[in-house]
């Protein structure tokens, strides 16, 4: 077996929502194993900013992207400049939204809006940038899903059906995808302390129940996602096809 299984020199690995948490997390952990980003966020600064200097830092390239998940053209344009810029190796198809409300006051507006970032668009990307990675027979994808691909929830009616929806898109993928090289699987993170989850920091009595619930007994951290995405993007996962790869402290072992 290679020594350099999780090595991801020379590859160009594209993330969604790199500009902060999660996304960041992962864009810095990929850049580390040695992988050139091209980082994409709906605010992202026209140098990077933070993350674009931090890949810049590990002696690897960033190129930054605006994208607007909400809009199509948008992704359609990012799709276009992205693979024709050349091969993408890897795509982390990271970002996403979260709206709170019961779900008897889950407006039309509210959920067309998380359904679109959280799943169309997700799939729209893949697609596309999918199909050059079946031309070329080999790539990895992968998708931030969530707990809630596996539980319910509470008042993230849209949320959940989304992140349910992406564990169901990346079987879906891998069925069609594994044969011809290509690997299709996602990340369940459990609760980490970024900003969508700030709202549940703030609560003390919800932050102490999740807090009592997790087996490792602390929040997650960004950079806990980074050696999982590492790895579904390296080449020692070649033969790991259609996965939800909970990363959540024993969140759902308990």
């Amino acid at each position: 077996m290679s020594v350099n299984l999780f090595d991801l020199t020379g590859t160009r690995a594209v993330v969604t929502g790199a500009r902060r948490g999660i996304g960041r997390a992962i864009a810095e952990a990929l850049a580390a194993a040695g992988a050139d980003i091209v980082g994409a966020s709906a605010q992202m600064e026209p140098d990077g900013g933070a993350v674009g200097a931090s890949v810049r830092s590990l002696g690897r390239s960033f190129i930054p992207v605006r994208v607007d998940l909400t809009d199509r053209d948008s992704v359609r344009d990012f799709v276009t400049s992205v693979t024709a810029d050349g091969p993408v190796d890897v795509l982390v198809n990271n970002a996403g939204t979260i709206r709170r409300a019961p779900a008897a006051e889950h407006c039309d507006d509210l959920w067309d809006e998380v359904l679109e970032v959280n799943l169309s668009s997700q799939f729209r990307i893949a697609r596309e940038i999918g199909r050059s990675m079946l031309a070329a027979g080999r790539g990895k994808i992968i998708f931030t899903a969530s707990l809630l691909s596996f539980q319910g929830g509470l008042n993230v009616p849209g949320y959940t059906a989304s992140k349910s929806g992406l564990a169901g898109l990346t079987k879906a993928l891998a069925n069609e995808w594994a044969a011809s090289g290509v690997n299709v699987n996602a990340i369940a993170p459990g609760y980490i302390a970024t900003d969508t989850t700030q709202a549940l920091q703030d609560d003390p009595d919800r932050r102490r129940a999740i807090l009592e619930r997790i087996p490792a007994g602390r929040w997650g951290d960004g950079s806990d996602i980074g050696g999982a995405a590492v790895f579904l993007a390296s080449a020692a996962a070649d033969y790991v096809h259609g996965i939800v790869l909970p990363v959540d402290g024993g969140w759902l072992g308990r």
